[in-house]
């Protein structure tokens, strides 16, 4: 039953006015997507599965864009519910495209997993399920190759979401009408060696569930019992599994018994066993046994009334909840298994099928849920062949290569999202089809090891890239890092510092041994560069102030927006023009005279100079929590078309802000200047690295 996410927004006068101009095919405009008996057939569907006013109004206007447009933008905005719901089904008819697209290579699961990321409403899959059933009810009167295509997709897409719904009202009429157009000939053998009408083995069901109360009241258990007949495909699969005849089935008429704890299912097993004979070599204890996904149930089958093979099932209510929702659903020992994080979408799939029996504020609360718990960890990309790719959420367009073959990431020079070009650190979004720009030789390059840069989000890509790179020799690794290292302590003035501190961090012999880290990317030079600041900040943190006057109070912190000058209240400061501290780096303040005090990096020579010439006015000052900070920052380069372009776009893409910029060029090398406004020195250092791997530039720095 569909449970309401968000409350109904579609008055039913309304929905009424729209159900009868669908169903009467009057006053709608243009053509219907489908014809007006499917339409009807549809709108029943919806109904048996109690959906509520918005499902079938977003059902109806999909199936009739003259409707749709007749009501406006205006009912849309006024009725924000719909627009998630009518997305949905669009982006469904994208699927189904793909499903077209693939001819019969594998990639089912693929496009399942792509339309569950893609929805935002889950209340969109019931609604393509009742479509796709109606469509294949009404399917007999299509050409045949439209009505094999129409059956393959729902026999490799909607099906099998019926299924890890739990939807089975739907589910086995959309297995049984996909195999009747596959496969006529099985599917009318199959039908007369059951030799009786679905509706015969339906009474005999009841007839059943009849007997069987009776037989249970009278030895005072209470349960619930369930049951219908096989449907024709699921006989087909047993056939097909067991190699074995129709004759030799014994579960072609099942019930299911469900109670309340353990005693009462082998209680009920005995009353099963003295009402009917049993089969001895069919009874199976899953309950002392269980299955290795921890299904648990008995199974046991008899020879029933009018001497007709039955299967029983017997478990408690628990063990039900766990099988239909837990480790050992019906979907997953029957199809293979999933991973976590799409169980647990699933898992809130099925909460919006449950009955709508509580009240409408837990309706709301589920509602709020759902944009929680329905984060998905992973994305569904396409390759331009249309397969389906999925990857950890955050994946660029290099770990997408990665995945499609080590060789395509090691050769990757570009990507292409949707036609339109990208830097390789985008963040790829589910539904976008990538394609991969190779050279005919090539190898990674180190910087894609860099964390920092943001080119590999998947530790599978990181360690295919680390261990191309761990084949080639030490000398070339151990002078890679030294160029890698180099690099970043050069951007951050840093450079010739002594490396033993990183070196014992690390616990390495020699700085050989450290730079063979970094070119293996085992370490960042981000990290060394951090640890060297932080020790050249421990060596030169100021000595504390003494005050000639008497003993103070306890001193109290004066914190600004930017940075914390301690043991003075009330007192103007700004961060000094000399060095451009960032936040993140050592620094000291000198109070001036008349202005306040100034905050220098701890390793400024300005600062130096004056703290040794006056230590008195030397004040501790550490960071705050501040918005952004500007600096200077020079580009080095070799002058070429679109460099000042490339240049402008990574320092928007990294949401930095340009204060000014200006640009000269001699003798075929072009020197850019800028002033950027930064959120802290981690943010600086990321940009500097992307901004010195662009093509032909020297060096990126703080000026």
């Amino acid at each position: 039953m569909l449970r309401q996410a968000p409350a109904n927004t579609i008055a039913a006068p309304l929905l009424e006015q729209m159900v009868q101009a669908a169903t009467g095919n009057a006053g709608v405009g243009n053509d219907p997507r489908d014809p007006p008996a499917a339409v009807q057939a549809m709108l029943a569907a919806l109904q048996r599965l109690d959906a509520d006013s918005d499902s079938l109004a977003a059902a109806i206007l999909h199936t009739y864009p003259g409707l749709q447009a007749a009501l406006g933008p205006k009912f849309e905005r006024e009725h924000p519910a719909l627009v998630a719901l009518l997305d949905g089904q669009r982006a469904a008819a994208q699927v189904w495209a793909l499903h077209a697209e693939q001819e019969g290579r594998s990639g089912s699961e693929g496009l399942r997993r792509l339309l569950l990321a893609i929805v935002r409403d889950m209340r969109v899959v019931p609604i393509l399920l009742a479509r796709q059933l109606a469509r294949m009810q009404q399917a007999a009167t299509l050409p045949e190759d439209r009505r094999v295509a129409l059956a393959t997709l729902t026999r490799d897409i909607h099906a099998p979401l019926a299924n890890r719904l739990g939807i089975w009202q739907l589910k086995w009429e959309l297995e049984d009408l996909a195999f009747r157009y596959l496969q006529p000939d099985t599917y009318r053998q199959i039908a007369q060696l059951l030799d009786e009408k679905r509706i015969d083995r339906e009474r005999y069901i009841d007839e059943v569930q009849q007997t069987l109360r009776q037989a249970l009241a009278a030895q005072g258990l209470q349960a619930d019992i369930a049951g219908r007949p096989k449907h024709i495909f699921s006989i087909w699969k047993k056939m097909q599994r067991k190699q074995a005849p129709i004759s030799e089935l014994y579960d072609l008429r099942a019930v299911r018994i469900l109670v309340d704890d353990l005693a009462a299912c082998y209680a009920a097993l005995g009353v099963v066993h003295a009402t009917w004979t049993p089969i001895p070599s069919e009874f199976d204890d899953y309950i002392a046994r269980p299955k290795r996904n921890d299904y648990r149930s008995l199974h046991t089958a008899v020879i029933g009334p009018e001497g007709k093979t039955l299967e029983v099932q017997i478990r408690t209510f628990e063990m039900h909840r766990q099988a239909e929702l837990g480790v050992a659903a019906h979907w997953r020992y029957k199809e293979g298994g999933g991973d976590a994080a799409f169980d647990r979408k699933i898992a809130w799939m099925r909460k919006l099928l449950e009955p709508a029996d509580d009240s409408v504020a837990d309706d709301a609360a589920l509602a709020r849920e759902l944009d929680t718990e329905l984060v998905e960890d992973r994305v569904y990309v396409l390759t331009p062949k249309g397969e389906v790719i999925d990857l950890p959420a955050g994946s660029t367009p290099l770990d997408f290569a990665y995945r499609v073959h080590t060789e395509v990431g090691h050769r990757c020079r570009g990507a292409k999202v949707d036609g339109r070009i990208v830097p390789l650190d985008y963040r790829l979004h589910s539904g976008d089809r990538v394609e991969i720009m190779t050279a005919k030789t090539g190898e990674p390059r180190r910087d894609w090891l860099i964390e920092a840069n943001g080119f590999l989000a998947s530790s599978r890509s990181r360690e295919k890239v680390r261990n191309w790179f761990h084949r080639l020799d030490r000398e070339r690794n151990e002078a890679a890092g030294k160029e890698l290292l180099d690099k970043e302590l050069r951007k951050l003035g840093l450079l010739g510092a002594d490396l033993t501190p990183a070196r014992e961090r690390f616990s390495l012999a020699s700085d050989g041994e450290l730079q063979v880290l970094v070119a293996l990317g085992d370490v960042g030079p981000h990290q060394v560069a951090r640890l060297l600041q932080d020790h050249q900040r421990a060596l030169t943190a100021p000595p504390p102030v003494v005050l000639p006057s008497a003993p103070l109070p306890r001193p109290a912190a004066n914190k600004t927006r930017d940075f914390t000058v301690q043991g003075i209240d009330n007192l103007l400061a700004q961060l000094g023009r000399c060095c451009q501290p960032l936040p993140g780096e050592p620094i000291a303040g000198y109070l001036t005279r008349g202005r306040g005090v100034t905050v220098h990096r701890a390793d400024c020579a300005t600062f130096q100079r004056l703290a040794e010439k006056e230590p008195q006015r030397v004040l501790p000052v550490e960071w705050g929590a501040g918005g952004g900070y500007e600096v200077d920052v020079e580009v080095m380069a070799v002058d070429r078309k679109w460099l000042l372009k490339e240049v402008t776009n990574l320092i928007a893409q990294a949401n930095v802000h340009m204060g000014s910029i200006r640009s000269d060029s001699r003798r075929n090398v072009m020197r850019i200047r800028m002033r950027l406004k930064v959120a802290d020195f981690d943010q600086l250092s990321s940009l500097l690295g992307k901004l010195a791997a662009l093509p032909g530039v020297e060096h990126a720095r703080r000026s």
